[in-house]
């Protein structure tokens, strides 16, 4: 096979005037256009990122873009590619790396010991509050890598027993910790990730303080590490809802490697399938099911309620993916287990959420993003079974809590997809009537990632303004997003 023109260009150099071939090459390669490449750091890195001139001065005159646009550049084509495309020779080795936008993956690469996540939690510390870093998704094998030697089973076993990090009582600092834990998680399901994000970090970078100090008793040492997996496990999922995708991956792998420490599988299970309904989300249904079916994995000798919730992400994986049988056969497990509980088998506090109404409501969405592919597909008969399936089980849901209820971020997010089946389904007035539901949330709910939705049902409206409930309903949706979720992209 040619090699990639990338590769065969990046020892050229081009003269002042003279056309950047790595670039033109790797354009070529996807069938862009310089412009298609302007809009494409506008929607990941937000608009006003670009002008849709300025590509064709990169490629045709060999200009350099100003930083840490050379660094954008790279990433983007990188994703978009499948392999990596270097800052180095993208440019030629005329400007470097950016130091504010780092792969999230920078400096994971340790060893899966006690020292080695130590380490990784040192750079949280040290950053604080003072951390300009802008850390970018990754995908594919740099992805899998961050995990592949716990996968693998070279990490070993962690330094502290389960029985350690289960002793209560003794220091007050660490009780004090741990009490805390549950009032973080409701603030996510009630405000949505982005808005108390940088809380919740400062509480995970305290905690992470108190191990770097060290000097601490084997028990406490062990009940700290496994708060910090916790924390680090709400605050990925914060970032993940706040649309920071690579602070996410961070978080999650910082917390996986703390869970490991502690040998705590069902938590190590339930992280790794938070990787997989990321990727799934971000539209990486290869990465989502590899994780997934690592979670399944890890998840063996969970309790019930731990397999079903990683069943249930493994299930959107292949939704994502349009595997509608295994999709099928997955949810219907979780389903079983779920059903088949029974009280006598501790679970783990942090499972608190999942119930048989929410597998169905997941399983909702999952049919929708299944029949609104099938649609565009052209295959009919197929997509507007899933449609009907999936509005039929959302309805059942969150969608029209009380605007008290402190499920608000499950609401809105339940809702939008609600509207966007309706929509595909072709009920305008079902999609408007709950469209108008979700946006009434967005005033107090931050969860850009529900926002996108309500961004998606807007451009679907936007095609069919003839109806009378989408022309009373669009302009009031729009005056929504603009006033409180901004069409800014979904960061790297």
């Amino acid at each position: 096979m040619d090699e990639p023109l990338a590769k065969r260009w990046s020892h050229v150099a081009p003269q002042a005037g003279e056309p950047n071939a790595v670039l033109a090459g790797c354009l070529d390669e996807l069938g862009w256009s310089p412009k298609a490449l302007a809009r494409k750091l506008n929607r990941v890195f937000g608009a006003g990122t670009v002008a849709e001139s300025a590509p064709y001065h990169w490629r045709d005159s060999g200009s350099l873009p100003r930083s840490p646009l050379p660094m954008m550049a790279a990433y983007v084509l990188s994703q978009e590619l499948g392999r990596s495309v270097s800052v180095a020779d993208l440019w030629q080795g005329r400007v470097g790396d950016s130091a504010s936008l780092v792969p999230a993956d920078t400096d994971l690469a340790r060893p899966w010991t006690v020292q080695g996540m130590e380490a990784i939690v040192e750079d949280w510390v040290l950053g604080g509050l003072v951390d300009r870093r802008r850390f970018l998704a990754i995908s594919g094998a740099g992805l899998l890598a961050i995990v592949a030697q716990y996968l693998d089973g070279t990490a070993g076993r962690g330094q502290y027993t389960p029985r350690m990090t289960s002793s209560l009582g003794g220091d007050p600092l660490v009780q004090q910790v741990e009490q805390h834990l549950p009032v973080l998680q409701l603030l996510d399901d009630e405000h949505g990730g982005a808005r108390h994000l940088p809380y919740v970090s400062a509480q995970f970078r305290a905690v992470g303080l108190l191990i770097r100090e060290g000097g601490l008793a084997p028990a406490v040492a062990s009940r700290l590490i496994r708060a910090l997996a916790e924390i680090g496990q709400l605050a990925g999922w914060m970032a993940f809802d706040a649309a920071d995708h690579g602070l996410a991956q961070r978080y999650f792998a910082t917390a996986l490697r703390a869970a490991h420490q502690v040998n705590d599988l069902p938590l190590c299970a339930h992280i790794l399938g938070d990787l997989s309904f990321q990727a799934a989300s971000r539209g990486h249904p290869a990465d989502a099911i590899a994780l997934g079916e690592a979670a399944r994995r890890a998840g063996d000798a969970a309790p019930p309620v731990v397999r079903a919730s990683v069943l249930s992400r493994l299930a959107y994986a292949y939704a994502a993916a349009g595997r509608d049988n295994d999709f099928a056969h997955t949810r219907a497990s979780a389903r079983e287990l779920i059903a088949d509980r029974d009280g006598t088998r501790e679970e783990p506090r942090w499972m608190y959420f999942l119930t048989d109404n929410h597998l169905d409501c997941q399983a909702g969405y999952g049919l929708i993003q299944m029949g609104r592919a099938q649609q565009k597909a052209d295959r009919g008969t197929k997509g507007r079974h899933f449609l009907a399936r999936g509005t039929e089980l959302l309805q059942s849901g969150a969608y029209d809590v009380p605007h008290g209820d402190p499920s608000q971020r499950r609401a809105m997010f339940e809702g939008a997809w609600l509207a966007l089946g309706h929509s595909a389904h072709g009920d305008l007035e079902a999609a408007c009537e709950i469209g108008r539901i979700a946006a009434d949330r967005l005033a107090a709910v931050r969860s850009p990632r529900s926002a996108a939705l309500l961004h998606q049902l807007a451009a679907d409206l936007r095609r069919r303004q003839r109806n009378p409930h989408v022309r009373g309903f669009l302009p009031v949706l729009e005056d929504a997003l603009a006033q409180h979720a901004p069409l800014t992209a979904a960061r790297a």
